[in-house]
């Protein structure tokens, strides 16, 4: 019988792109009417207001996201552990089961089978829970995303009602900007004001 893996692969660390647009102060408008009859929008407000946030660095440094990792990385430990210990109980009743298979130790054909039995239920209770610690750890993994997702959010909102930015962007790497002024970058305003608000359950 082959010897189950009970290695878990690690999950993805979270990872969360925010896109926030928000609207501070709606663009006024003015309608016109052109020749044929038909209206037309016009802008005749200013420039909009815009900043960016750059994400990999919001989420290294807001103590929130930190958390939650550390959480991560400890339950995703812990279920590593509790896989290894199940299957190293199996591995070794498989090999004995093997030995004395092999030894004629059994006392009757029935008992041998009954034995071999009780090890498939063991390898398949064991594959049964490895399935389902991993998905309750994605599960948790998509809680978790959400949480922070919409902490941010909600501060963004709070944060915009006195700066009135039109646009906030998010950007990774170069997925998104591929050039920007530093001065449009508020991230580390953004940082500060998020750790300031946030309470470790530590």
């Amino acid at each position: 019988m082959k010897r189950i893996n009970c290695l878990i692969n690690g999950l993805a660390a979270l990872a969360l792109i925010v896109l926030f647009s928000q609207c501070a102060g709606k663009a006024d408008t003015k309608t016109t009417t052109t020749t044929d009859g038909e209206t037309a929008a016009a802008t005749v407000s200013g420039d909009l207001k815009i900043a960016y946030v750059e994400v990999d660095t919001l989420l290294s440094k807001y103590n929130f996201c930190i958390d939650l990792n550390e959480a991560m990385m400890k339950k995703e430990e812990n279920i590593r552990m509790t896989l290894n210990q199940k299957a190293a109980a199996l591995d070794k009743d498989q090999k004995e089961f093997q030995k004395k298979y092999e030894n004629n130790a059994f006392i009757s054909p029935e008992r041998a089978q009954q034995e071999y039995n009780r090890l498939m239920k063991m390898q398949q209770d064991l594959q049964a829970l490895q399935n389902k610690l991993t998905n309750e750890l994605a599960a948790e993994n998509q809680k978790n995303s959400l949480q922070l997702r919409d902490s941010i959010n909600v501060f963004l909102k709070e944060y915009n009602k006195t700066r009135g930015y039109n646009l906030i962007l998010s950007n990774t790497g170069f997925d998104n900007l591929l050039y920007a002024d530093p001065s449009f970058n508020i991230t580390k305003e953004i940082i500060d004001g998020l750790n300031a608000r946030y309470t470790s359950k530590k």
